[in-house]
């Protein structure tokens, strides 16, 4: 079975981010993914560019998504155009952060 975005995404949201203790998805890092029959390219951001584990962040991601059923490559590309801010994240989740 093909691979969706939305297996991709719910992959990722088993990545979290170690200061914040929340999801890539929830946190609003995932800025794109483009499933490609069984290669997957995403492109995410951490919240701060000087992130000290921003090399595990992206291994566990390709992980992530390497675990999907369907997908054999899977490569992770961080950006930071635009550059995340808090407001990426969800209105409901922001709240609750007090945000």
């Amino acid at each position: 079975m093909a691979a969706t975005e939305k297996d991709v995404l719910d992959a990722l949201k088993t990545v979290k981010d170690p200061e914040l203790n929340l999801n890539l998805v929830v946190l609003g890092l995932v800025y794109d993914v483009d499933v490609q029959g069984t290669h997957v390219l995403s492109h995410i951001s951490l919240t701060s560019p000087m992130c000290p584990v921003a090399e595990q962040i992206v291994q566990m991601a390709e992980d992530a998504i390497l675990g999907v059923e369907g997908v054999e490559t899977a490569k992770v590309q961080l950006t930071f155009d635009p550059p995340w801010t808090p407001e990426r994240i969800s209105p409901l989740i922001r709240s609750s952060l007090g945000l």
